[in-house]
């Protein structure tokens, strides 16, 4: 009996050791793991976990093996130096409390640092949300610095426009008035020619008449050499006659359009009124053209349905008058003149469809039956020096119907005019004193395009 007791008085140091062994290696394992978990940031809820979970077992294993050592003669040849160590050490104690000291500043050291990492996160946010708001900033900055500059930009231009339209001006009166002091120093070259002419033939007649003996074959040379030097006198006065009438306008007249060149884009618009609806019209207009190609537009109105509606052209030097795109019905050969002002009138009325062209306030064609009983279409645009393409697209527009030369005075009446008022118009003396009831010179809208101007 008392061995027995002897005997399980022994097995609680057997136990004892195995189960500080295995606390030891339960140490072993939690102190990687714990390790490991700290490198990867852990919740330190879950290593506080970990770390007492050894010492609760500890306690339970201490209370579950504290049976009594009672003597007896059994020995398990165990020494003493055996039983010393074989005593139950908690891993809770003195020796160890360092090494969780640590662990826990481990911990506490890496939640600092996620937490200065976090910082540092959201002071880059807001350096960057702080550079983006000046960056938008700087933009709306250079965007005002740019509308300022346009706008300064622009002021210059209208400045050097004007300075360029001031220049050509003064140039324009600078060499009209040489022009006119050229055109009087003629007249007055003329007149004093015809003195000396009419002097020197008196002086001669009289020299002749006293010395009635001087040789007639002498007589006849002096005469005939005389009136070969009042030929090219006059010869060379007309010559400048001339190139002066070709640098003014017809009496009259302060502007004209110049068309520079002959392509597509260079046109003038004329605006009219919408409800525009004529069964009787008038078109007149004064012209010097540079040159005249096979189909050269002067004067077009285009309806929705006709971009021909009614038109006054040249070809080459034949004039061509059309009425509901009926082309050539009014025509006359050797009216177009190419350098020097010339005026042309088309005329036409529904009633009986009588339409005529008049030439320098002559009637020089007529015709008869032309859209009779029609009526001109309202709702038309009416173009100078150019037609609308069929497409009615202005980038359609065909470059060899354009004209090039100067346009002045052109006027439309809704009636059809009387003879002696066309030939009020075609007077250079007073061209530009009529205006029509439907376009008139100097008071309708007439918008040059494409390198068409005024000039004066």
């Amino acid at each position: 009996m008392l061995t027995v007791f002897q005997a399980r008085g022994q097995q609680p140091k057997h136990r004892s050791a195995a189960a500080q062994e295995e606390n030891r290696t339960v140490r072993r394992s939690t102190r990687d793991e714990t390790w490991s978990r700290t490198d990867h940031s852990m919740d330190l809820t879950k290593s506080l976990w970990l770390v007492w979970l050894p010492c609760m077992l500890t306690g339970l294993s201490g209370l579950s093996y504290d049976y009594r050592d009672y003597p007896d003669s059994y020995y398990n040849d165990i020494s003493e130096a055996g039983k010393q160590e074989a005593v139950t050490s908690s891993p809770c104690e003195g020796r160890d409390q360092s090494r969780w000291d640590k662990l826990f500043t481990m911990l506490e050291d890496s939640h600092m640092r996620q937490n200065m990492m976090l910082e540092a996160g959201e002071e880059t946010v807001r350096n960057l949300r702080e550079e983006i708001q000046s960056r938008s900033c700087s933009s709306s900055t250079l965007e005002e610095s740019c509308s300022s500059l346009g706008q300064q930009l622009e002021r210059r231009l209208d400045a050097v426009v004007d300075e360029v339209k001031q220049a050509a001006d003064r140039l324009q009166a600078q060499c009209g008035s040489a022009l006119q002091r050229l055109e009087n120093f003629t007249g007055l070259q003329a007149s004093r020619l015809e003195k000396l002419e009419n002097g020197y033939l008196g002086q001669v007649m009289m020299k002749s008449q006293q010395d009635s003996g001087v040789d007639g074959g002498k007589l006849e040379r002096a005469l005939m050499t005389t009136a070969a030097d009042l030929q090219r006198v006059h010869t060379q006065l007309a010559l400048l006659q001339r190139a002066a009438a070709h640098r003014y306008l017809p009496s009259g007249c302060e502007m004209a359009l110049l068309f520079p060149m002959r392509s597509k884009h260079s046109f003038a618009e004329v605006t009219l009124s919408p409800s525009l609806s004529l069964t009787a019209l008038s078109v007149c207009l004064w012209v010097r053209v540079t040159e005249a190609l096979d189909r050269t537009v002067l004067f077009s109105y285009s309806s929705r349905r006709n971009p021909q509606e009614l038109q006054l052209l040249l070809d080459r030097d034949t004039l061509i008058f059309t009425v509901g795109s009926e082309v050539g019905v009014v025509q006359a050969a050797g009216a177009g003149s190419e350098g020097r002002w010339r005026h042309y009138c088309g005329l036409w009325r529904s009633e009986g469809g009588v339409a005529s062209l008049w030439v320098d306030g002559r009637q020089v064609s007529g015709s008869s039956a032309v859209a009779q009983g029609c009526k001109l279409p309202e709702g038309g645009a009416v173009l100078l020096g150019q037609e609308k393409s069929s497409s009615g697209m202005y980038r359609d527009m065909d470059a060899a119907a354009a004209f090039t030369g100067k346009m002045t005075a052109v006027n439309m009446w809704s009636r059809a005019l009387d003879p002696e008022q066309i030939r009020e118009l075609a007077n250079q003396d007073g061209a530009c004193g009529q205006r029509g009831d439907v376009i008139g010179w100097g008071v309708s809208e007439i918008l040059p395009h494409g390198g068409a101007q005024y000039i004066s």
